[in-house]
């Protein structure tokens, strides 16, 4: 399911860390496929970070209550696992795209950056949606399949699908258009020595 990275990974990459905060440990998400993720992205955050390589968070600022993610509550912060260093840029959304209102476009652009390795949570709302938008505005996009997750779905039927047939789904459409699917350890192996 995953494909070599062709040319291999230089200076013009980012790592893009998208929706990893508390409230996903919410027992509301608790039926991921893939509860490794995290580990995951802990892997590529210490290969970027030790290639000097660019990695940017997006945090999800949700202005309704109700919801863990919740500007004002405890679900807000950025997981420990995966917080930020001193010089890797925060930025805010408040809808599913890191791109609708925020200036992640402009960063990208300002400093040269062509290609994104997405990761972060859920494969089916803002990955989906973030990885869409980055490839029509011509950004090359690379996703690890291990380094994201999804969970169980019920559609507007009543019908529930598990967390493994919704992930699959979103990866199949994904890769058939909008990005080159890889794995933690592909991405990894194709960065600078």
């Amino acid at each position: 399911m995953s494909a070599a990275i062709t040319p291999p990974i230089t200076a013009n990459i980012a790592l893009i860390v998208l929706d990893v905060q508390k409230a996903i440990d919410d027992p509301k998400w608790a039926s991921k496929n893939n509860p490794g993720y995290v580990d995951k992205i802990v892997d590529l955050l210490a290969a970027f970070r030790a290639a000097s390589l660019p990695v940017i968070h997006i945090r999800h600022d949700e202005p309704n209550p109700a919801s863990t993610y919740h500007t004002d509550g405890p679900g807000n912060a950025i997981k420990p696992e995966v917080a930020p260093l001193p010089g890797e840029p925060v930025i805010a959304k408040n809808v599913n795209c890191a791109f609708i209102a925020t200036d992640l476009e402009k960063y990208l652009h300002d400093h040269g950056i062509t290609r994104l390795i997405f990761t972060g949570v859920v494969i089916h709302n803002s990955m989906d949606a973030s990885i869409r938008v980055a490839h029509c505005l011509g950004f090359d996009v690379i996703l690890p399949l291990d380094a994201t997750t999804a969970i169980d779905v019920t559609d507007a039927k009543g019908i529930r699908h598990d967390a493994k047939t919704v992930f699959d789904l979103f990866a199949a459409v994904l890769g058939s258009e909008y990005c080159t699917l890889s794995t933690t350890d592909d991405v990894i192996a194709a960065l600078p020595a």
